[in-house]
């Protein structure tokens, strides 16, 4: 071989690894979507694979369940309706088998939640998990969200974990709360859990995340739609943020 064709061998195979780079989304975090799935005898003997269909169809019932009953899960789903993107359960959430690391995700290519039904094992996970992804699912709907745009991913996580996620006890199990400084440790949470979320999609450093999401905490943490308030763990933020929704047009 040339030295010549030696350097465009070279600079194709730099330029297919820059593409793939650039093209990176991410981490193998949902092997069923992706079709990678494949069971392991290891896992299968210790029980921890081998009972896909019985968790799946475990998941789909506290799915419906959540759908019919959790205020918080009504109001996200009357404010995607009233802004136009109406959710069919059978269309739009999906149970799956996941990377253990994770408990759900949407996906903006198909507009679709997953719930990770080897994770999210129990209906108030789950909630939480639909509750969480309906906010990316809403800004994507109403905001025209670009998951491609880190700005516009780091926005997204930040409200999620700002409506649905933090509250002192979050804040607390995460080493970020402090009885002297609640305000500011509801803030730390809401920062550290968007952290941990962008870090999982986009393989981008540490430092260079955490400068993304500084810029646009502000803007992002004071926006509190569609639910209106951000929901305290054991309160009745949720049932209070059902009845508030018909005064946001959400019914």
């Amino acid at each position: 071989m040339s030295d010549e064709d030696k350097n465009t061998s070279s600079n194709k195979s730099n330029g297919d690894t820059k593409s793939k780079k650039e093209e990176a989304w991410g981490y193998d975090l949902y092997p069923e979507r992706r079709g990678t799935f494949s069971r392991k005898i290891t896992n299968v003997l210790i029980g921890k694979e081998g009972k896909e269909g019985i968790e799946k169809f475990k998941c789909e019932k506290n799915v419906y369940d959540c759908v019919k009953n959790s205020p918080i899960v009504k109001v996200m789903m009357a404010a995607l309706k009233s802004s136009g993107c109406p959710v069919d359960i059978r269309r739009h959430i999906s149970c799956e088998v996941c990377d253990y690391s994770v408990s759900g995700g949407y996906d903006p290519e198909l507009n679709q939640i997953v719930v990770c039904q080897n994770v999210s094992t129990r209906k108030g996970m789950v909630q939480g998990v639909l509750a969480h992804e309906m906010i990316h699912m809403f800004d994507y709907c109403r905001n025209e969200l670009d998951f491609k745009n880190m700005e516009h991913l780091a926005c997204t996580e930040i409200r999620a974990a700002n409506l649905t996620h933090c509250s002192f006890a979050s804040a607390w199990s995460q080493g970020d709360a402090s009885w002297t400084r609640i305000k500011q440790a509801h803030q730390d949470c809401v920062k550290t859990k968007a952290l941990y979320s962008v870090l999982a999609v986009r393989q981008i450093g540490k430092a260079e995340a955490v400068d993304i999401i500084e810029k646009v905490f502000p803007k992002c943490y004071a926006d509190l739609e569609p639910i209106g308030r951000r929901i305290r763990r054991n309160s009745d933020d949720m049932l209070r943020a059902f009845k508030e929704a018909a005064y946001y047009g959400y019914e």
